[in-house]
């Protein structure tokens, strides 16, 4: 089989991993030899000014399929064939199929948090709160509406940028969308079913830091949910289990974002077990 291919080693840089280890690369790869594949899954450094050479020499190599991060998730959208429904109301895309020749930009990043969240609680007719409005806000955002949620309170600091992730829930998808300006701690209204941390705080090596909620406002039941994958168990979440509420970590989004993918490349189904275990040694969990 041919090469898998993840374009930009900035993702070592995103999770800022103390370890030499690429989590994603490790993941993946564990992955393919549990599953006896004759495949790899490697890092490729690409400057954005030579994206297009990368993206027509994946396509000339036949390479199945590969994932890009930032900043190459919006500008490889110049470089492809089609986009899948969610990857085009979100604007970016992380995951390439090559479909016989054709490329097909995936947007695995919200649907790898949706696939984490049924594990606790079904986001249908739920009201979800999401702190930040980033690309994980946008991906969450889209992806959680198109589940059936009620309802999507977006919390940021910058109101043009929340505005903007609540515009684009409310002209693309059935569920009702709002703005809420981040100014101090944001006191959690007591009809949210679900809160959701898709910003950057907590990550390594700030793992000490937690966003501005008021953790007087989480109650019992509540579902408490963080992006962040390094720690595992941020801070946030703990804050959030002292006051009795229903957590997840951010292991589990990586993971099901690396099964999507490779199910859309390989048409088989990974381990998700096997996955997340290589990502627990990289982090230390």
């Amino acid at each position: 089989m041919p090469v898998e291919v993840n374009f930009l080693s900035l993702l070592t840089g995103c999770f800022a991993t103390p370890v030499a280890e690429n989590p994603t690369v490790a993941m993946v790869e564990a992955a393919y030899r549990a599953m006896g594949l004759d495949a790899r899954y490697i890092n490729c450094d690409v400057a954005p000014a030579d994206l297009g050479d990368a993206v027509r020499g994946a396509r000339a190599m036949g390479w199945r399929g590969f994932n890009c991060s930032l900043p190459h998730k919006v500008a490889v959208i110049d470089f492809i064939d089609e986009l899948a429904p969610s990857a085009e109301i979100i604007g970016a895309v992380n995951c390439v199929i090559n479909e016989d020749g054709r490329l097909i930009g995936e947007n695995t990043d919200g649907k790898g948090f949706l696939a984490s969240l049924k594990t606790v609680s079904d986001p249908k007719g739920k009201h979800v709160v999401v702190l930040g409005a980033g690309g994980a806000s946008r991906a969450i955002a889209v992806e959680t509406a198109l589940a059936g949620a009620a309802s999507i309170t977006v919390v940021n600091r910058d109101e043009a940028r929340g505005r903007a992730v609540v515009q684009l829930v409310a002209a693309h998808t059935p569920a009702a969308a709002e703005f809420v300006s981040w100014k101090g701690d944001y006191v959690v209204p007591e009809d949210v079913d679900i809160l959701i941390n898709a910003t950057s705080i907590g990550l390594f090596p700030g793992v000490g830091d937690v966003p501005a909620v008021d953790f007087t406002t989480v109650r019992p039941g509540l579902v408490v949910a963080d992006v962040i994958p390094n720690p595992p168990h941020t801070a946030f979440l703990r804050m959030a289990e002292t006051h009795g509420a229903l957590t997840l970590d951010g292991l589990g989004m990586l993971v099901n974002q690396g099964v999507i993918g490779i199910r859309l490349w390989t048409g088989r189904e990974p381990d998700a077990k096997v996955m997340r275990g290589a990502l627990e040694a990289v982090f230390g969990a």
